[in-house]
């Protein structure tokens, strides 16, 4: 096997030539529900250690033609965010840890004193599962439907799941995290399994329409093939993907499913030494996201014996992938969380070795644009087989504008 290099790197413009060559084929029209089978209905596996429980929810988006063929599965898990929808106390939150800063600043530890107590106290609001009272679970998981849309246009089910539960019993678990999220994907991939194999299990009859909350029959029985399954992994949750996909966590995977491709949006380093060699697998990231990445291409690249790439997006940041998280939704505490550069428009680049310069921060509508035309190309080549997006996978060909800078590497 050789291992051939193409550099690339993705900027703002000239994302309609790639789109269109990801288009082949024409879109059908796709359809949405959702399933919550309870707030702790899942528990990681003793094995793991982890302390903690998850809800089993998710959303779904499926080609309205189901009935022709079997179609793919891609799973989507988000990444750690608040779990609670509390306007008040995420504001007062962010109010108390500007106030601490400056305490800092300052010296004046009697103030510290104060504003870590609100923080503590808020937090425990924002961050607590489940919510309290009234308060609405903050939905992460919705986060992704322009992604889940398009994907679902092309002929793939997809279900974004929900890891509130998870991200709210997190902190000082970091050495089990990932396990667990691995551990609740080959949940949720073992009841469409049985749902799609024999109609039964306990996804039947669970399913809801997401704006009335009332019951939907639709016929995913014998028509969703877990044999050929795919996830997409944001932050966290990228971390999660690429532990449910390594070589050593091969033998956890639900009878009947096999994983065959992975793509992992600024995937967090899940501190793990377990490589990736047999599952095609694309990493992205931005030049200006702040979140420490890992190595996932590097440690694997060299043992692969399926294609890896690598994409960076110039300009990207981290919060852009979900429309939950970023500015523009106006969810309970969204943000930019980009270092704005020197000049307007610009961001702090955040690159591991080397100092920050600026470089032109990507909007919202561009780096999703972009993260759609890789993620559809990725999967339709890997779990379609359709060899025409090779090109525009290793970098031989790639939307006007692009830049090459980084390395994408695929195996031959």
């Amino acid at each position: 096997m050789a291992l051939a290099v193409a550099a690339v790197t993705c900027t703002a413009a000239g994302m309609t030539t790639a789109t269109t060559q990801a288009a082949t084929t024409r879109p059908t029209a796709v359809g949405t529900v959702a399933y919550d089978l309870g707030d702790s209905a899942f528990r990681p596996p003793a094995k793991i250690g982890y302390e903690g429980a998850n809800e089993l929810a998710g959303t779904v988006y499926y080609p309205r033609d189901l009935e022709h063929g079997r179609h793919p599965l891609i799973v989507i898990e988000h990444g750690s965010w608040q779990t609670c929808a509390d306007r008040k106390a995420t504001d007062a939150n962010a109010a108390a840890q500007r106030a601490l800063e400056e305490a800092q600043r300052k010296g004046d530890t009697a103030e510290e004193e104060r504003q870590e107590k609100i923080l503590e106290k808020t937090g425990a609001l924002i961050w607590r599962w489940p919510c309290a009272g009234r308060t609405p679970p903050l939905p992460s998981l919705n986060g992704y439907a322009y992604l889940g849309r398009k994907l679902a246009e092309r002929g793939f089910v997809i279900v974004s799941i929900g890891t509130n539960g998870i991200n709210a019993t997190a902190e000082g678990q970091a050495d089990t995290v990932y396990y667990a999220r691995a551990a609740l994907i080959n949940a949720h991939l073992a009841m469409w399994q049985r749902l799609s194999s024999s109609g039964t299990g306990p996804l039947r009859g669970k399913f809801t329409d997401p704006r009335t909350h009332r019951p939907r029959d639709v016929g995913f029985a014998g028509h969703v093939d877990l044999s050929n399954v795919g996830t997409i992994g944001h932050s966290m949750g990228g971390g999660g993907v690429m532990q449910q996909v390594a070589d050593q966590r091969r033998s956890e995977w639900p009878t009947g499913v096999t994983v065959r491709a992975a793509f992992a949006l600024a995937p967090t380093d899940n501190w793990n030494e377990e490589i990736v060699t047999k599952v095609p697998f694309a990493v992205m990231w931005g030049t200006c996201d702040q979140v420490n990445t890992g190595h996932y291409f590097e440690d694997s690249a060299g043992h692969n014996r399926a294609p890896i790439y690598r994409y960076t997006l110039a300009g990207g940041n981290h919060d852009n992938y979900n429309t939950e998280w970023s500015p523009s939704g106006g969810q309970v505490g969204s943000k930019d969380d980009a270092l704005p550069g020197t000049r307007p428009g610009t961001c702090r680049t955040q690159f591991p070795d080397g100092p920050q310069t600026d470089d032109r921060e990507l909007t919202e509508t561009r780096q999703r644009a972009i993260t759609t035309t890789y993620v559809l190309a990725f999967f339709q080549r890997h779990l379609h087989g359709r060899k025409d997006f090779d090109a525009i996978l290793t970098g031989r060909r790639h939307p006007k504008d692009v830049t090459p800078q980084y390395e994408v590497a695929h195996a031959s």
